[in-house]
């Protein structure tokens, strides 16, 4: 059954903040990951058996101890560190976002808005993807769940990207992402307004988000939209 938005009484912000998750909500990870592990493979010779290990094991997420296992499992001469930077570098090269999602990330920015990153991931190969995308160019903070070995929806992380952007979550906010709990479950917690993006099973139970919408750039017309006293 789909998740219909919540009734919720409206209420606004005192603060224009606006905390966007990274994957499968700014940028399209999956695609860029299906090229990167094939070309690290391809370039290596590395068999079948090698790129299915990684297909698997890095689908939600990938960090260094990935590779360390790899290379032990399938006793591999070259380091765990040097595969993983390969993978780092390929995965910045691969990922894209696009131009209208930058464009109207742009005009937030000139609306008077802060924006922050939330995400899970290694702090190295998130920041490479939001530098070779451009978004590090229009963003205002960034915290990644590797600063501090902490995931959404983890408060700790919330507060991380408030502090890094100059703000107080105390004073309201957005948050915008594809995952029900990391994103939604943990603006919640936070004190924030909710735009889920739909696509990801809603669990039972989770309080509903204020808005749901099937794209990213219908998620910042909305924060467009609002009018401010």
């Amino acid at each position: 059954m789909e998740k219909c938005e919540a009734n919720w009484v409206r209420f606004l912000p005192v603060t224009r903040l606006a905390f966007f998750d990274l994957d499968a909500t700014l940028v399209d990870r999956q695609q860029a990951f299906a090229t990167t592990i094939t070309a690290l493979c391809r370039t290596r010779a590395f068999g079948p058996a090698v790129e299915q290990w990684l297909l698997t094991a890095l689908s939600d997420r990938a960090t260094p101890e990935h590779f360390a296992r790899l290379r032990a499992t399938f006793g591999l001469n070259e380091s765990a560190e040097r595969l993983w930077q390969d993978y780092v570098d390929r995965m910045a090269a691969a990922v894209t976002c696009r131009p209208e999602v930058l464009e109207d990330l742009a005009r937030l920015r000139a609306s008077g808005w802060t924006i922050g990153i939330v995400t899970n991931g290694a702090g190295d190969i998130q920041r490479a993807k939001l530098a070779a995308t451009g978004l590090a160019d229009l963003v205002d903070g960034v915290a990644v769940s590797g600063d501090l070995e902490i995931r959404k929806p983890d408060l700790r992380l919330f507060e991380l990207a408030a502090t890094r952007c100059g703000v107080s979550l105390a004073d309201g906010g957005w948050m915008i992402g594809d995952n029900p709990i990391g994103d939604i479950g943990g603006g919640h917690q936070a004190g924030l307004r909710t735009i889920w993006l739909r696509g990801r099973p809603w669990p039972d139970g989770l309080s509903a988000a204020h808005h749901v919408v099937d794209d990213v750039t219908d998620a910042i017309t909305i924060l467009l939209n609002q009018t401010w006293e």
